[in-house]
């Protein structure tokens, strides 16, 4: 039976924010979600029990897609750094989303759940249902890591205060085929900057500058996607994990912000380098 709508969205008091962290790997996994040798604690893991210490949320971990056959209205907002399929097998052989699992976190999304989409997680929202692109982008791969520059064009947005106009990160960074047109962008993807000597890369960022960074509603849920997050570096990074920590306030209603569409402003170009669907 399906969850009532307030059930689905309702949150815990401010001082019991809970978040959910989901990590799944149906190819190659990413170091930042697996422990170190000799620990428990990826570093993915830690550095969010570090934020939630300081912003007041609890942050409870798993790769066990059968989560979401459960009730979800305990956790104020659901943090996914999953590639691949939710339903597909993961190559760490914990149980995936079931098809009911993926109808209720799709349901409790447009009732209201907020979401923070971190790095390879663009792929696991992607389905034949345009009400389940709940990302509104499909990523279309990644060239070499390398130093990029990212334009802020939503300096109010939560965690983007103090950051200036723009900073540069060296990281794996994707490229996508944008689904929606409701995205508010925040940071741009300044391609002009890019080494584009491989195959790889010139496929990847021989185009115009494209959202890196966005938010948007889907239904009445708050989403957040950030194409950071591959590299050890990266997490420890203080931008990174200010710009995470604004992330997981909105998702969770802590913060505010006017996510009015914006792409079409700041990024025009980016609809024509790649199909996008209307």
């Amino acid at each position: 039976m399906l969850l009532a709508e307030s059930d689905l969205t309702r949150g815990a008091e401010p001082s019991h924010r809970k978040v959910l962290y989901y990590t799944r790997s149906t190819g190659r996994g990413h170091d930042v979600v697996y422990p170190p040798p000799g620990q428990t604690m990826s570093l993915s893991e830690k550095v969010l029990r570090e934020l939630g210490q300081k912003a007041g949320f609890e942050v409870e971990h798993t790769k066990d897609g059968r989560i979401f056959d459960r009730d979800l209205s305990g956790y104020d907002a659901l943090v996914f750094y999953s590639n691949g399929s939710l339903t597909g097998p993961s190559v760490e052989g914990f149980p995936p989303v079931s098809p009911t699992g993926k109808k209720r976190l799709i349901e409790a999304i447009l009732a209201g759940k907020g979401v923070v989409a971190i790095h390879t997680a663009n792929a696991s929202f992607i389905s034949d249902d345009p009400r389940e692109a709940v990302l509104g982008a499909v990523s279309l791969g990644h060239g070499t890591q390398q130093k990029a520059r990212m334009r802020i064009v939503s300096p109010q947005f939560p965690g983007m205060s103090g950051l200036g106009k723009s900073f540069s990160m060296y990281e794996e960074w994707y490229a996508f085929r944008f689904t929606a047109k409701g995205l508010h962008v925040i940071l741009v993807h300044d391609t002009s900057t890019m080494l584009k000597q491989h195959p790889q890369d010139q496929q990847m960022y021989d185009r115009p500058p494209y959202p890196s960074t966005w938010a948007r509603m889907h239904g009445q849920g708050r989403v957040f996607y950030t194409a950071m997050g591959h590299r050890k570096d990266v997490w420890t990074n203080p931008t990174f994990q200010q710009i995470l920590s604004g992330a997981i306030a909105w998702a969770m209603h802590v913060e505010d912000a006017n996510v009015q569409p914006n792409m079409q402003r700041v990024t025009p170009e980016a609809y024509d380098s790649v199909p996008v669907q209307e």
